[in-house]
């Protein structure tokens, strides 16, 4: 991998990962299209997945913030019952990524046809949540959470959108436009350390085998998918106030159609 490749796939990784048109997928193809694979692609995804996590972190950090003093204020109140629904939401995702991901991936691989027909199903999904009417629930209660949570674990298939799946499921479960982005983005930061932790492992179990990315071309990678991630957030959560889902869900339609057909051609 050279720096080009590392500063492309790093601008994808970030703006991919916020915007509903599913990372996974787009890493996928573009790792296709350059020829990446094996230990490099595994190097690269913990890299760029941190630095994810870390634009997250920067952009919701008012929220964040708000959360942790209200939780060490050791009583119930908004910040804790908030604090309760991200857990909540954490448990499908955690008990697929421990024991299934693995098999999930063994038996629909990873290939550019699987992220083709998962790019049309999250079309599918967020023009269901665009047409939806939403109730407007003042807040995302637990069985909410949960719901979403699954949504979030069914995206461990390539080409499903992460936050493509978990806010569709969100307006279609009735919940608040501007409460959902945030929620979704905040859900998601346990996961993505948890799958880059053990990406990690994997990584050291096979390192006998594995071949070396240049130090500086991980940066440059980093450095791409944390400012892109930072823009890539942003402009989510302004996008799904203004419930404009619908673009996306062209785009994707447009993207899968064209994966398939030219991996059945």
């Amino acid at each position: 991998m050279n720096w080009l490749e590392a500063l492309i796939l790093g601008l994808v990784q970030g703006l991919t990962e916020y915007l509903p048109i599913s990372s996974s997928g787009h890493l996928t193809i573009c790792s296709h299209l350059f020829g990446i694979g094996g230990s490099e692609n595994l190097t690269f995804n913990i890299v760029v997945h941190v630095a994810t996590v870390l634009s997250t972190l920067v952009v919701l950090w008012k929220e964040i913030d708000w959360i942790v003093r209200g939780v060490l204020k050791w009583q119930v109140n908004d910040e804790t019952k908030y604090l309760l629904n991200i857990v909540v939401s954490m448990i499908p995702v955690g008990i697929v990524g421990v024991f299934f991901k693995d098999n999930v991936e063994a038996i629909f691989g990873s290939g550019l046809l699987v992220v083709g027909f998962m790019l049309l199903l999250t079309a599918l999904l967020l023009a269901f949540a665009y047409y939806a009417k939403p109730k407007a629930k003042p807040h995302i209660g637990c069985r909410d959470a949960f719901i979403i949570g699954i949504a979030q674990a069914c995206a461990v298939m390539p080409g499903l959108s992460r936050s493509g799946s978990t806010i569709a499921t969100g307006l279609l479960l009735g919940n608040k436009k501007e409460n959902l982005a945030k929620f979704s983005f905040l859900m998601v930061i346990p996961p993505i350390l948890g799958e880059a932790m053990l990406d990690t492992l994997k990584y050291i179990g096979d390192a006998p085998s594995t071949g070396a990315i240049a130090v500086p071309v991980l940066m440059v990678g980093f450095v791409a998918a944390f400012l892109s991630g930072c823009l890539a957030c942003k402009w989510m959560i302004n996008i799904v106030r203004q419930g404009k889902l619908i673009y996306f869900a062209i785009y994707c339609a447009v993207a899968g159609a064209v994966v398939v057909v030219s991996s059945l051609l």
